[in-house]
């Protein structure tokens, strides 16, 4: 592998750069264009929808429908928005539903309800080594206990989602442990621990800035983009654990040029603004230890209790990640941030569990802008990335020190691509397309 040095000053870290080790990745047009799946004379038929255009038509049946709206997801395979309805007399909320272009399906559990279940397993089950997060695509709570959750902790958490009722929470072992992501070894730097680059951003007083993990941000103040180098950025803010987990650092040269784009290894995603998560959604996430992974948003509001403590609105996937990956790029393949690394249990030779901090979050909470300047972005703007398979998701590549530096050269060099152990065979390309492409596509 060539190591290709960047002079500091003009991009000092772009964000998430790391080289794939193991993992190749091109981008190409997304070729899911939004369409009406029903002709005039249907106006009740679902439409065919982009995860952006879904995720605008959700945020507006929500405040339409009111009480009677009780989540909804993205149905990737039939590119529909489906949409929660508790069942009442008003059938007026139903038709709306319906003429908006969601696919409706009556549920039992209202929203008011599943928030309430979180608030009885956060009052009576705090326990490190726990998640919840509501799914509506089963209407319930998904709780999730991990291998350190046993003997009388276990019995305390069975017994509380029991008290919830039946049919209000579903309850699952992992066989994991969920921890921060932090690591010693390359990318960036600070205090012995090494994280991951998320986004440039320009923070409130217009300097430049990149948006990390909060846990990343409390281990150490000054961060280097080569291990053992003089630092090139300090934290200004930082929250973990408690109501979100993610950082802002200022790079201490005021002319760093901090381009907002993923590099993805052997080429960079132009990232335009931040988008908010939709259940179902095919994303992709860009880290210092395994380089890119995809997957697909599994719950939104999601509390992981790690042993350093209680982190609270998290976004919950399956997407794999590994220790060093922490901080790193969650973003959509039409380029919009979505959420930064915060910790899960696995790894991405088994799979496993990971939760992110929404970037609308981070950025709204410190004031900083990233992209074409949307501080929080909007679910207008929001781009899905559906429509491209991704062949075979990355496997446990090798994790040598080489250049995955956040856009320099980092330690010694020395490092090697690993001797490819868990790798497997390329993906396939399914739905890759032609010479020219149409999705974002990923072999290991």
């Amino acid at each position: 592998m060539s190591h290709k040095r960047i002079p500091k000053r003009k991009a000092a870290m772009v964000a998430g750069s790391v080289a794939a080790l193991g993992a190749a990745a091109v981008l190409l047009p997304n070729a899911n264009a939004s369409q009406d799946g029903g002709g005039s004379d249907d106006a009740a038929a679902p439409r065919t929808l982009k995860a952006a255009d879904a995720s605008d038509l959700a945020s507006q049946l929500s405040g339409l429908l009111g009480d009677a709206f009780a989540g909804s997801y993205y149905d990737a395979g039939r590119q529909q928005l489906v949409v929660n309805v508790v069942p009442g007399d008003n059938n007026n909320v139903v038709v709306q539903a319906k003429k908006a272009g969601a696919a409706v399906r009556e549920v039992d559990n209202s929203i008011a309800e599943l928030r309430s279940g979180a608030q009885t397993l956060r009052s009576e089950a705090t326990i490190p080594g726990t998640s919840w997060a509501v799914d509506p695509r089963t209407n319930k709570i998904l709780v999730t206990a991990d291998s350190t959750v046993t003997g009388t902790a276990w019995d305390r958490l069975e017994s509380t989602v029991d008290s919830l009722g039946s049919g209000m929470a579903t309850l699952r072992k992992s066989g994991g442990t969920f921890k921060t992501l932090v690591s010693g070894g390359d990318a960036v730097f600070g205090g012995g621990a090494r994280c991951s680059l998320g986004f440039n951003v320009t923070a409130a007083d217009g300097s430049p800035a990149f948006l990390t993990a909060g846990h990343c941000g409390v281990a150490a103040e000054q961060w280097s983009d080569a291990q053992g180098g003089q630092p090139i950025a300090t934290v200004d803010q930082a929250v973990f654990p408690g109501q979100g987990d993610f950082a802002l650092v200022t790079y201490d040269d005021p002319a760093t040029e901090a381009p907002s784009e993923v590099n993805v290894g052997n080429q960079t995603v132009p990232i335009s603004g931040a988008a908010e998560a939709t259940v179902g959604q095919q994303v992709f996430r860009m880290g210092s230890t395994t380089g890119l992974a995809d997957g697909q948003v599994l719950g939104l509001d999601a509390t992981v209790n790690y042993p350093e403590g209680t982190v609270t609105g998290l976004i919950q996937t399956d997407v794999c990640a590994e220790p060093g990956d922490s901080g790193g790029s969650l973003f959509t393949q039409d380029g919009l941030a979505i959420g930064l690394t915060s910790g899960g249990s696995g790894d991405c030779t088994v799979g496993g569990e990971t939760f992110f901090q929404p970037v609308t979050t981070a950025l709204e909470a410190v004031g900083a802008t990233l992209g074409d300047g949307g501080a929080a972005g909007g679910a207008g703007d929001q781009a899905g990335g559906e429509g491209s398979g991704a062949g075979d998701q990355a496997g446990g590549e090798g994790s040598g020190a080489g250049d995955r530096a956040g856009g320099a050269e980092a330690g010694d060099g020395t490092g090697e691509a690993g001797d490819g152990t868990g790798a497997g065979d390329a993906g396939d390309g399914t739905g890759a397309g032609s010479a020219d492409g149409s999705g974002l596509t990923q072999t290991r």
